[in-house]
């Protein structure tokens, strides 16, 4: 409990709280599905830019120098996002870091790590200082942004990166992105030179000779439709290859955008034998379904590709039980006149910073998803993984907070989406559920700010 001489500086009241009053910082213990969460009106007290408390609606009576009332919006910790792409430096007209910062607040994200496929490519201490200091002049009070380091030279997977330039530079975290290193002999060495550089290396697992990038599953779909096709062992085959490497190493290993039940097995055998392994997976792999592209739609086309319904229901069970440790939008924005080609013309990618908490939020809703793992995948476990900074509401965390109108109806549209891009298959669709404000550092980045700040 805060004293009362202390001087707040932010008090919001009457939000709406799932969690328990005093934070885990696990998230909460995660089960299997079940009933949609009950919560309690609460208010969050906040002084340089810190947590001072989270107590019962009106159990404390001091004021602040600015006063929020909430009205039961949701309070959720901001949320944190590994795995983005921002387009800039040389592909501004798709996303630059501006816009991709600003779908980010609106989407209610604080920390963003951005992956190397930039042109030139991250590979090089001058790209990282480029892109660190264009999110600080256009988002000073953030959200912020984590770079992630090309794997190897212009990730064309022939020669290392320059690995310790780009930590020094501000890199937290190495990948080759959608070009997985098909060397094993390199990538081993990559791991182990990342692992000397207390750094983690993030994989796409893809096999690369196993219809790379086709962008849809093989499957009932992709036979009638008579399209290209990649099977869920392509992505299989190097999880198989990575948590085997990072046992042999004893190494950390994070795999992205896990879209697949035999991903899933996998990666489960792997943690019951103490493999230091954690796994992503994006909202559209827990939403949609390879149905989706059954009209040829481009917007539905996205690498690891959208798979069965059955690959849906084994990722919900595995982020409700922890194989899966947390989620990531792979937000890939792509300009309108890129998709609006064939099928197998158009690129990968599905741009999901503006909507991801409100399509997850709906699982949470409706029972599918528990509050603690949806807690835990979107803020506590991305941040410890990566060394990131969290907000679990206890004492001196950060006070970076959304409140959020859970009621709030929108139709996606180029007008209600904040990046530049609006390639998603969820265009012209009703949501539910939007942010209404966002603090960071207890500063108002956007929505309701209280008087005079």
């Amino acid at each position: 409990m805060p004293e009362k001489q202390k001087k707040l500086d932010l008090a919001v009241r009457g939000a709406l709280w799932f969690g328990p009053l005093k934070a885990d910082s696990k998230g909460g213990k995660a089960k299997k599905g079940g009933q949609p969460p009950k919560g309690q009106l609460v208010d969050v007290l906040v002084a340089r830019g810190k947590i001072v408390a989270l107590t019962p609606a009106g159990s404390l009576d001091l004021r602040a120098t600015h006063e929020v009332e909430a009205h039961g919006l949701v309070l959720l910790p901001s949320l944190t996002d590994v795995h983005v792409h921002f387009r800039e430096p040389g592909q501004e007209y798709k996303e630059d870091i501006a816009s991709g910062l600003s779908a980010a607040a609106h989407g209610g994200f604080a920390n963003l790590m951005c992956m190397a496929n930039t042109k030139p490519v991250n590979d090089n201490a001058s790209v990282t200082e480029f892109m660190l200091e264009q999110a600080r002049k256009s988002w000073p009070q953030g959200p912020r942004l984590f770079p992630i380091g090309a794997l190897t030279k212009g990730l064309k997977g022939e020669e290392l990166a320059p690995m310790a330039e780009l930590k020094a530079a501000g890199c937290q975290a190495f990948s080759n992105d959608g070009r997985p290193v098909a060397n094993t002999e390199l990538f081993r060495r990559a791991v182990e030179y990342a692992q000397d550089l207390s750094r983690i290396v993030i994989d796409h697992c893809e096999d690369p000779f196993l219809a790379p990038a086709a962008g849809m599953n093989e499957g009932v779909v992709s036979s009638r439709l008579g399209l290209p096709a990649q099977p869920d062992v392509a992505e299989a085959i190097q999880v198989a290859r990575d948590v085997l490497l990072a046992e042999y190493l004893h190494a950390p290993m994070h795999l992205a955008h896990i879209s697949c039940e035999k991903s899933v097995a996998l990666i489960r055998f792997a943690k019951a034998r103490g493999v230091d392994v954690t796994a992503e997976t994006c909202p559209h792999y827990l939403t949609l379904t390879e149905d989706e592209a059954g009209g040829f739609s481009a917007l539905a086309k996205v690498s690891p590709p959208l798979r069965a319904r059955e690959d849906v229901e084994a990722l919900l069970a595995a982020l409700a039980d922890g194989t899966i440790d947390m989620l990531a939008t792979d937000h890939a924005p792509h300009a309108a006149h890129e998709k609006e080609v064939e099928f197998d013309e158009a690129p990968c990618g599905i741009s999901g910073l503006d909507t991801a908490l409100a399509t997850t939020w709906e699982l949470v809703r409706s029972g599918r998803l528990p509050f603690g793992a949806f807690l835990r995948a979107w803020t506590t476990a991305p941040c410890k993984r990566f060394g990131l900074p969290v907000n679990a509401f206890n004492p001196g965390d950060s006070a970076d907070f959304v409140l959020f109108d859970q009621d709030e109806s929108w139709t996606v549209d180029a007008e209600t989406m904040h990046s530049k891009s609006k390639n998603t298959p969820l265009l012209g669709r009703t949501l539910r559920g939007r942010v209404a404000a966002h603090f960071l550092a207890g500063k108002s980045v956007l929505g309701t700010a209280p008087a005079g700040a």
